[in-house]
């Protein structure tokens, strides 16, 4: 494409929650006035994107977000989520060859206990059984003498009352068993944190003779269910001492940490500890914090170069931009998990407005977010601009039919501006979406649908030179390697993703 670097600037567009489904009463797309789109798709090259599951990173069936949406534009590449890494390593049978879990259990095979720590849920949000089941696995093949799990009951992300059914599948001895209220607070209630930690160390708590009968101790109390129980010790527990190893098995770091700290961290003060294990062999599944002394990841965080970075290292000059409620997207998520932004770049904040839901001002401040994008385009200094507009996403989120299609011609009216500014500066636009949700408002039953959909999402190449092209259909990885071919820079090895953009013949 020999003349794809004349294309100054070139602008990524970002209609954020903007999906591809059939007309109907619950489509706040296809419903709205949208007249500056409508002319795009009929005058442009335009395709679809896959924006959910495996596409994103996600497992198979599970709906996309912003955040994996904007990481995976970025990446150029598909950064598979922690759940789906785990779940494909047991599947192919590298979890059983990991070095940090495998040396975690060499540290106890014939003296010591391994404890494995983490949420009995099926949920598939913080933790998974079947990892606790391939943990249990691991330790008889590497033969541990001693394996006890502290369970942790979830409660928030399965039935209130559903541990009963979960408990009986765990095949180690359970020496302790919490509610997540407790073992997994995030909150700094290190009152909560406390008593889980005693009773994992110490073996201090209420006693009971199984697992099963500390739960339905519980179910008397028509007030508790498995997140608010307290912590129980099963028989004597199983007091965790020097030189054990320790696996926590929750994929999700944000609720693991505090029991984690105050596990590992000789400077840990949220708590008077009357005991602290010493040189324990202490293993998280996925990385809770990047270098915590004492703590190693069974599974680091695979490192993200950002098309960001390949333009900053290019010498190019980038502009982000974004309201309040999708700043983190184009800047942190876009640009790979880091927070400062690369030599070359700028980002401008428009203050989203302070309602109490936005279908109450579902234009939100689409109007002054493209106010500085083409301001940016008219002073001729960047040569890559991204643009997120909220409006489909936060608006359709409160599930008011009318109140999204009035967003979706808000947002309309900020791509006609943008793209006109663009078309005038002699650069190009690509307009997308990370996830869908405006389209589909209303369940089959007639509820209201407030979440995100497992819908593909459109993309369309908007250039005075347009009709030199068409565009396949693809995924969000592609983002980065089209945005990258259009600004006239080669396109790393590490992006698996290609150049959505065909010649067409002339």
């Amino acid at each position: 494409m020999t003349a794809a670097s004349a294309y100054r600037p070139v602008v990524l567009c970002v209609l954020d929650g903007w999906g591809i489904a059939p007309d109907g009463p619950g489509n706040a797309v296809t419903r709205a006035k949208t007249p500056h789109l409508d002319a795009l798709f009929g005058r442009y090259p335009h395709a679809k994107l896959d924006a959910s599951g495996r596409a994103v990173g996600l497992p198979d069936g599970v709906m996309g977000n912003s955040e994996v949406g904007h990481l995976t534009m970025g990446a150029g590449y598909i950064s598979y989520q922690e759940l789906v890494r785990v779940n494909d390593a047991i599947d192919d049978g590298s979890f059983f060859e990991n070095a940090a879990l495998r040396a975690a259990c060499a540290t106890v095979r014939e003296r010591g206990t391994l404890h494995l720590l983490g949420l009995i849920s099926t949920g598939g949000v913080h933790a998974d059984m079947k990892h606790l089941a391939a943990l249990i696995g691991l330790a008889k093949r590497e033969r541990v003498a001693r394996v006890v799990v502290h369970a942790f009951l979830d409660g928030r992300d399965m039935a209130p009352r559903s541990a009963l059914g979960l408990l009986p599948r765990i095949t180690a001895p359970i020496a302790t068993v919490h509610g997540r209220y407790y073992a997994m607070d995030r909150d700094k209630r290190w009152e909560r944190t406390e008593l889980s930690y005693d009773a994992i160390v110490d073996g201090k708590g209420t006693r009971a003779d199984s697992a099963t009968a500390a739960v339905e101790r519980c179910y008397e109390d028509s007030s508790c269910s498995d997140e608010l129980m307290k912590p129980h010790v099963v028989r004597d527990g199983a007091p965790m001492q020097d030189r054990d190893a320790v696996i926590f098995f929750n994929f999700r770091p944000d609720r693991a940490r505090q029991l984690t700290w105050a596990l590992t961290q000789k400077d840990f003060d949220g708590f008077a500890r009357a005991r602290v294990p010493r040189d324990l062999t202490f293993v998280t599944l996925t990385e809770y914090k990047v270098g915590v002394p004492g703590v190693k990841a069974a599974f680091a965080p695979a490192e993200v170069v950002p098309m960001a970075q390949v333009l900053s290292e290019a010498g190019l000059k980038q502009f982000h931009a974004a309201e309040t409620e999708k700043y983190a997207h184009v800047t942190y998520f876009f640009n790979g998990g880091r927070e400062p932004p690369f030599p070359g770049e700028e980002r401008i904040l428009v203050p989203s407005p302070k309602v109490a839901t936005y279908d109450l001002r579902p234009e939100m401040s689409a109007a002054g977010v493209a106010d500085t994008v083409v301001n940016a385009i008219e002073g001729g200094t960047y040569d890559f601009a991204i643009v997120n507009f909220a409006n489909p996403d936060m608006v359709g989120h409160t599930g008011d039919f009318e109140a999204t299609r009035a967003a979706m011609a808000a947002t309309d009216d900020a791509v006609g501006r943008v793209v006109d500014a663009a078309l005038a500066a002699g650069g190009c636009v690509i307009v997308t979406a990370d996830h869908g949700n405006a389209e589909e408002l209303l369940f089959p039953d007639g509820s209201r649908n407030t979440q995100h959909s497992m819908n593909p999402v459109p993309v369309v190449f908007v250039a005075r030179d347009g009709d030199r092209f068409s565009l396949r259909d693809g995924g969000l990885r592609d983002i980065a390697p089209t945005l990258l071919t259009l600004l006239g820079l080669p396109v790393p090895d590490r992006m698996t993703g290609r150049s959505l953009l065909q010649p067409r013949a002339l």
